[in-house]
């Protein structure tokens, strides 16, 4: 059987790491940037305390004037961005991202993935008395 959605699951993150790359390699032209909205708890982030206080569940950043030491790796890039005029250094594992896109160039990707993960764990921690381990997957909608 063909597992058609995994593989488009996988392809969405090459597009992400294609144009990350492209941004690392030639930077970023006056209209560009890039938004890129990622799950702060998934385990296999890198964040600072304070942020994920700040963002617990999800945050948004915005790639344009100010980002440095941007490194794409096999499963998670890292970047350094400015808050606060506070430098701080991230790791984000592609399967924590929600969503990217760029706003000028009018593209964005949703990652389907990523987006049920959040919605069944969401599910999961409003769920907590439910003791028989059943999931509900009623409130979903059917792709």
């Amino acid at each position: 059987m063909i597992e058609y959605k995994k593989i488009l699951d996988k392809n969405m993150v090459n597009v992400l790491k294609d144009i990350l790359k492209e941004i690392r390699d030639n930077g970023l032209s006056d209209n560009n940037h890039l938004y890129i909205t990622f799950l702060t708890s998934h385990k296999k982030n890198n964040l600072p305390k304070w942020l994920k206080q700040k963002y617990p569940e999800e945050m948004t950043i915005v790639i344009q004037y100010e980002y440095y030491n941007l490194e794409i790796n096999e499963n998670n890039f890292s970047i350094s961005l400015s808050f606060n005029n506070i430098k701080t250094n991230l790791i984000i594992d592609y399967n924590a991202i929600v969503s990217f896109a760029d706003p000028s160039a009018n593209f964005g990707l949703i990652l389907q993935k990523n987006k049920v993960q959040k919605k069944v764990t969401k599910k999961l921690k409003n769920n907590k008395s439910n003791k028989d381990n059943v999931i509900n997957f009623s409130n979903y909608k059917k792709h």
